[in-house]
């Protein structure tokens, strides 16, 4: 089904080199292997006059809302990729998880591995011998058995945050993969902030995403931390 929205009017920042967009969920960053409407068939909407559509500098999952940074030329996208992989881009998420931690704060050191060696598939496992992959946690507010996290993924390994719950105990709420959620439901995982690092005499750039409807309604009914 087709995603109809205006991209940009979810235009968070922009500058010369960089774009941020609040994402919507249900769409894809990058063209698979089903095809398909993905993000890329709207970039032409971001051009602001320049020869080319810019291109996304990292990737969300399909299903994950908020903050995505686009570079707005090659050598934008080229900066911006060492930024994101040698980890100087802060990254804060917010999650709706089932059950919770006892803890009010704490780390997931677990290694990550694919499920399959089948590289068309993304699907992932905590597996010892796996890549490392750490995230830190602390929680903002609980009610009904839900827990509003906020998730801080050190490393940015594929679904490394909806792993990373399920494998504690507590999976995002709509996570059809790893947790208990229908096929089709709605994930409850949000980009909030990006911090980008992008310009070496200036302060680093922070931007925040508004979470989507579905999401906003659950941390409406939170008793917060």
């Amino acid at each position: 089904m087709s995603l109809i929205f205006d991209i940009g009017a979810r235009l968070l920042y922009r500058d010369a080199l960089l774009l941020v967009i609040d994402k919507p969920p249900g769409l894809p960053v990058h063209p698979g292997p089903r095809g398909g409407e993905t993000l890329t068939d709207h970039l032409d909407g971001l051009r602001f006059g320049l020869p080319r559509r810019p291109a996304p500098a990292h990737r969300l999952d399909r299903d994950t809302s908020g903050c995505l940074a686009l570079g707005r030329h090659a050598k934008a996208l080229a900066r911006l990729g060492k930024l994101f992989a040698g980890s100087a881009v802060d990254k804060t998420y917010w999650a709706v998880v089932e059950g919770g931690p006892d803890a009010e704060s704490g780390r997931i050191d677990l290694p990550l591995a694919r499920r399959s060696d089948d590289p068309r598939s993304w699907w992932m496992k905590a597996d010892p011998t796996g890549d490392p992959a750490l995230t830190h946690w602390s929680v903002l507010g609980r009610a009904g058995g839900r827990t509003w996290l906020e998730l801080k993924p050190v490393t940015g390994r594929t679904h490394q945050l909806r792993v990373h719950c399920a494998a504690s105990g507590w999976p995002i709420l709509g996570d059809s993969i790893y947790g208990n959620g229908p096929r089709g439901g709605s994930l409850h995982l949000h980009a909030r902030t990006l911090t980008i690092p992008l310009y070496p005499k200036r302060d680093a750039i922070t931007v925040e995403a508004p979470p989507p409807p579905h999401i906003a309604a659950a941390l409406a009914d939170m008793d917060t931390a």
